[in-house]
């Protein structure tokens, strides 16, 4: 299957160079998702736990969008910028991973886009 770039409701294209989810071989890929709410614009309130929240509802928005769900994922990234704060994301993440979760690496980077404390990137297969 040649690479599909998906677009419609649910799938807001980014005004910068990169597409928010590609499909190719049976694998769909998300780019990377932060805790911004939806058409507003702005960080999600509640410190580490609420960005995590609000970037994992993205990335299950995503996922709906094109006939999957969280079960589906594979792999994930997760970027954090301030590694003593990993517990406390790690806390929320289980809640949408409850069971069988993807493989997983966690990194620490010294900064994210807009000053946000997590970002997450994920492979899901078809």
């Amino acid at each position: 299957m040649p690479k599909q770039v998906h677009a419609g409701p649910g799938i807001v294209a980014s005004s910068n160079p990169f597409s928010q989810v590609v499909e190719a071989g049976g694998l769909v890929f998300l780019a990377g998702q932060v805790g911004d709410v939806p058409g507003e614009g702005r960080m999600a309130e509640g410190g580490i736990e609420g960005e995590t929240r609000q970037m994992l509802e993205n990335v299950g928005r995503l996922l709906r969008a094109v006939g999957l769900d969280y079960p589906d994922v594979v792999k994930a990234t997760v970027y954090l910028r301030d590694f003593s704060e990993f517990q406390r994301m790690n806390a929320v993440y289980r809640e949408f991973f409850p069971v069988e979760p993807p493989t997983r690496a966690t990194v620490g980077v010294t900064a994210l886009a807009a000053e946000y404390r997590v970002e997450i990137e994920v492979i899901a297969a078809r």
